[in-house]
């Protein structure tokens, strides 16, 4: 069967049209052409690459109107995109790429009584579900990605998410849409609609008169058949509901300007079936057991995803599965907990697992269902080399689901490939995610061949090539694997009524772009800067673009990505550096290698705070990407101000305390007016901050460890350089502390720096030099097992992050990791022996500000639980405090460095204002004093506090 596919997505000369239309209409402020943002749209959570040639961010429907306008006037392709969460391509574009999350996204009206709600399409599924709620209502459709995936996005795509099976796709809660057709026509449709002179509406509906047979007997043939375009909703016994034929047809035919969507009632109970079986085929066998019993989810489990979740996020994120290695979860949902329990145990009686069991814990139930909501992004990085979207989410009849993953499975192994699949077993969708070898030069064939070979295996099921995600670039070319002629050519006439031109979002459905051209991963690995750092290559296309860094942090909920929250714009997302540094590596866009200023711009923000590092589920690292390019942007160059004064400020500390005098003479200079200035300026510092004072002596000189009986040994306290130079009692009170405990406390013969400020600005070499020399004074202590006690938790966290990657052959690095540890680490481990009792902190309140590093890199989970055993009432803050550093400090991130501050750490001061207010980093307690007005205080300070 033949397909047109599209070759040439658009022309060089269109460019000047556009700009000059857009300065005609003056739309300038709404419209951006900038290489850097071109580069960050050009792809989206797929494996697809397509540079825009401009960026619009309408802030009302009325310009929204504008810009399509002049798109029509110019001839320019328009792509709508929510959060750019597409695995399968839809959400990239040549021409005009419409960003909906930015600001259309409000919610216009919220009808409970109708159980309805009309919403703007870049509204966050999360938002409306936060809105409706009050009113015990919800928009059931939930896709992993809910916390940052829009309306917009969910009806482009016929979004569905695991609990489907109980609320339908979205195509079955759309209600009604306001909707700009490729040809200008603005149409107002709805669930039973007539033409009502229209034009658009008369043509599609002669055209279904015409093809009655072939719409009846090839579309609608089971829940999950979404690829191409859904006819079978515009059948005269459907009443022509245009607003459910519409989801799912990709920005094809029209931009959504509003959209009325169905609320539904929750179920006020719910409860979760565990069900084991030896394999996932074997779960899948038993879906049309399960399903007589009306599951509002029924989710699929292989042992290889739970494998990697658990080495990924530890031991403790797998709570106890029932015996086997594929699995079936499923949700029961009633008003009558007694009919629900009767029920769960019939379940559990005709699914006939190997292993299995009702979980009525809400806490338990929600870790288990985590498990899956974290697998698309864990399932890319858990094989021995990248997994990629692509094949991702087909989809075949429920009672054939079983006899298809087992055939796949074999097409893989045929192909030499492998995955890690999950899904929505109840609807006979899977999703995988497979390790195509793009870093070959034979990938994009090996990656046709396969899909080529799947598109027909899963035809052949009568399945669908999409099951939930859309077609996109990645199946497109697939459809007449699984449509015949009459129905491909069905696709291409529905396009040309509602736009004539090819205009919206060409390449995809309709003459679709070669599902092997564009391939992001696949035109990198061939660029120079990647051949001569094929590893860094590697690290930066870790990011998949599933936006989880996009997400709105609800206060006390992780670290990702700080300044993002602060601006809301991509640029700042962890996925927007992570795209800039791959168009670095492209080179085609963004040119200049290291030194694009592209690439500075998009990392300028970037707190280091790590907090991609564990909240990202590909393990993203932009704070170790932004060092190494640092690093090599100024190698061999004068580095600016602040690298010199910020980036050596231990070894600027340590000169100052040790000369007697001259703290009291710089502390004096920083605090006269126009020196203060002066200082700052030199030094790179924002005019706006305080500069903090440096001690007489070093911690170390004027600090004098207690003696005594000492039962348990010596202990080595590592005090840090910001400790050690700097005013403040953090190391009177952990000696004081490990002395009582029955400690010998000790402090270091010679400096042992870890470089943070050396990593932080870029200055790798000389980090490695700190490291080693750090190294040559700790190593001995580690090797006599000597427990090794640190101050300040960014430079703990050197020692399990950056020392590992920056010195990978030097065997001491481990030794010395694993013997340096946290006071709340050697605290924990002393009361799980009994040789410790935390004290009695009860009727204390306090707010507990973790170091960014300490929450990403160490784990505060020893330092929360140790908390717990005090007593003590503990507010934990999420996020960053805003200083991280030196970022705070420099000219040009005082703004941005506040507006972190005001998102977590702030406000949980003020409502706490009698609350003791712990914080062990350095910057943290800077932050606080300056911003906060409060004196916070250290974990040894906090345990002595009643004692003192």
């Amino acid at each position: 069967m033949a397909i047109l596919l599209r070759t040439d997505p658009t022309g060089s000369e269109v460019g000047a049209d556009l700009l000059a239309a857009i300065r005609r209409h003056r739309l300038d402020d709404l419209v951006d052409t900038s290489t850097l943002t071109r580069g960050l749209y050009s792809t989206d959570a797929s494996l697809y690459r397509v540079v825009p040639q401009a960026v619009a961010h309408p802030r009302t429907e009325a310009e929204l109107v504008d810009v399509l306008g002049v798109a029509r006037e110019v001839g320019v392709p328009v792509t709508s995109r929510g959060a750019g969460t597409s695995v399968a391509g839809n959400a990239v574009g040549p021409g005009l790429v419409i960003d909906f999350r930015r600001s259309l996204n409000g919610i216009r009206r919220i009808d409970p009584e109708q159980r309805l709600a009309v919403v703007q399409p870049g509204v966050v599924q999360a938002a409306l579900q936060k809105a409706a709620a009050p009113h015990g209502l919800r928009f059931g459709p939930d896709p992993s990605t809910h916390t940052r995936c829009t309306i917009g996005g969910m009806i482009g795509n016929n979004a569905c998410g695991p609990r489907a099976l109980g609320y339908g796709k979205t195509a079955d809660n759309v209600l009604g849409l306001d909707l700009i057709t490729g040809s200008g026509e603005r149409l107002q449709v709805g669930t039973d609609n007539a033409p009502s002179g229209s034009p658009t509406l008369t043509a599609l509906q002669r055209l279904v008169q015409d093809n009655l047979g072939t719409i009846r007997t090839e579309f609608g043939r089971f829940g999950r058949q979404v690829s191409g375009y859904s006819l079978e909703h515009l059948l005269p016994e459907r009443r022509f509901d245009l607003a459910r034929f519409l989801a799912g047809t990709e920005g094809t035919l029209g931009t959504i300007v509003t959209a009325t969507v169905r609320l539904v009632a929750d179920a006020p109970h719910h409860v979760l079936v565990a069900l084991g079986y030896p394999s996932m085929p074997e779960a899948a066998d038993a879906v049309t057991a399960v399903l007589p019993f009306g599951p509002t989810a029924c989710e699929g489990l292989d042992s290889r995803l739970v494998d990697v979740v658990r080495e990924r996020q530890g031991t403790g994120a797998i709570p106890p599965l029932p015996r086997g290695e594929g699995w079936m979860f499923v949700e029961l949902s009633g008003d009558d907990p007694g009919e629900l329990a009767d029920r769960a145990a019939r379940v559990l009686a005709a699914a006939e697992p190997l292993d299995g069991r009702v979980v009525t814990d809400v806490a338990e139930a929600a870790a288990l269902w985590k498990i899956r909501e974290d697998g698309a992004g864990l399932a890319a990085v858990g094989l021995g080399r990248p997994a990629h979207a692509g094949w991702e989410d087909s989809a075949v009849p429920p009672a054939q689901l079983g006899r298809y993953l087992r055939d796949f499975d074999a097409l893989l192994t045929e192909h030499g490939l492998a995955g890690l699949p999950y899904g929505h077993f109840g609807d006979g969708c899977t999703h995988i995610r497979i390790d195509f070898p793009f870093q070959d030069s034979s990938g994009p064939a090996v990656y046709r061949g396969f899909v080529e070979a799947a598109a027909d295996l899963v035809a052949g099921y009568g399945g669908s090539m999409s099951g939930e995600h859309g077609d996109g670039r990645a199946r497109s070319e697939l459809l007449p694997r699984m449509y015949s002629p009459a129905a491909i050519a069905l696709f291409g006439q529905v396009k040309t009524i509602f736009d004539p031109q090819d205009r919206m979002n060409p390449g995809v459905l309709v003459a679709p772009r070669p599902l092997d051209a564009d391939l992001r991963v696949a035109e990198s690995v061939r660029r120079p800067l990647a051949l001569a750092d094929p590893h860094f290559n590697t690290d930066v296309h870790r990011c998949t673009g599933v936006g989880k860094c996009l997400a709105d942090t609800t206060p006390g909920l992780g670290v990702m990505c700080p300044s993002y929250q602060a601006t809301g714009r991509e640029k700042d997302s962890t996925r927007g550096r992570a795209r800039a540094l791959q168009e670095m590596i492209n080179g085609e866009l963004v040119t200049g290698g290291w030194s694009a200023p592209e690439v500075h711009e998009a990392l300028d923000l970037c707190l280091s705070c790590k907090g991609c590092r564990r909240d990202c589920p590909t393990g993203v690292d932009i704070a170790a990407y932004k060092a190494q390019v640092l690093d090599r942007t100024y190698a061999g160059r004068l580095r600016p101000r602040s690298h010199y004064a910020l980036g050596w400020l231990p070894r600027w500390g340590r000169m100052i305390t040790r000369v007697p005098g001259l703290a009291a003479l710089v502390n004096l200079t920083t605090g006269l007016p126009g020196l203060r200035s002066l200082v700052r300026w030199s030094a790179g510092v924002d005019q706006r901050r305080s500069l903090p004072k440096f001690a007489d002596r070093s911690a170390r000189e004027r600090v004098s460890p207690p003696t005594g009986d000492a039962p348990l040994g010596e202990v080595v306290v590592w005090v840090d350089s910001f400790s050690d130079s700097f005013t403040g009692h953090g190391v009177e009170a952990v000696t004081g502390l490990l002395a009582s405990v029955g400690y010998a406390p000790r402090f270091l013969e010679r400096d042992a720096c870890c470089g943070l400020t050396w990593i932080s600005t870029g200055q790798l070499d000389g980090a490695r030099r700190q490291l080693r020399q750090a190294l040559d004074v700790l190593t001995p202590y580690a090797r006599a097992g000597v427990p090794i006690v640190g101050l300040e938790p960014s430079c703990l966290a050197v020692w399990r992050s950056d020392a590992p990657e920056l010195l990978p052959d030097d065997d001491r690095v481990p030794l010395v990791a694993g013997a340096v540890r946290t006071l709340a680490e050697l605290l924990t481990d002393l009361s799980d022996r009994g040789q410790w009792q935390p004290p009695d902190l009860a009727g204390l309140e306090v707010v507990a500000q973790p170091h960014c590093h300490h929450a990403s890199v160490l784990g505060w989970q020893t330092d929360a639980r140790l908390l717990e055993a005090t007593g003590a009432t503990v507010t934990t803050v999420g996020g960053c405090c805003g200083l991280a550093g030196n970022f705070g400090v420099e000219k040009g991130h005082y703004e941005v460095s506040l507006e972190v501050a005001e998102h977590d750490l702030l406000p949980a001061v003020r409502k706490h204002p009698d609350a003791v207010v712990l914080a062990d980093g350095f910057s943290c307690r800077t932050q606080l004093a300056e911003l906060g007005g409060k004196d916070a205080v250290t974990l040894a300070e906090l345990l002595t506090l009643r004692s003192s």
